[in-house]
C-alpha cells in the first residue's frame, strides 16, 4: 500500500506555523526519509513538493536537510529526532536549500 509519509512521521499541529511533520517515534541522525521535492521546470522555482516536502516548516537551525540526487531532493535527518518533535528545514519561501 502506498503511503505518502514514512511510518515514523505524521502531519500534526506545528509549534512553528500551522501544520508540520511530527515524528511518531525516535529517528536517528543521517536517516533518509524519502523524496521531498521532484525537479519539474513547469513549476515555480523548478521543484514540486511531495507531501514530505510540503508540510515541513522552516527553522534557522533545522534538524533535517535536503540532498540533490538526480531529479529529486531527498530529505535526511541531520540530528537525532525524538518522538513528538517537529521536523524542520532551512529554506527561503519556496526555494529549498540543498546541502
Amino acid at each position: 500500500m502506498y503511503r505518502p509519509l514514512p511510518d515514523c512521521l505524521t502531519i500534526g499541529v506545528s509549534h512553528i506555523d500551522g501544520l508540520g511533520l511530527i515524528a511518531t517515534k525516535d529517528i536517528l541522525a543521517n536517516i533518509e526519509l524519502g523524496i521531498g521535492h521532484i525537479k519539474d521546470d513547469r513549476f515555480e522555482n523548478g521543484w514540486i513538493r511531495t507531501p514530505l516536502g510540503g508540510f515541513i516548516n522552516h527553522l534557522e537551525n533545522p534538524n533535517c536537510h535536503l540532498v540533490e540526487v538526480e531529479d529529486f531532493l531527498m530529505l535526511f535527518t541531520k540530528s537525532n529526532i525524538k518522538a513528538g518533535d517537529e521536523l524542520t528545514l532551512h529554506y527561503t519561501l519556496y526555494v529549498p536549500v540543498i546541502s
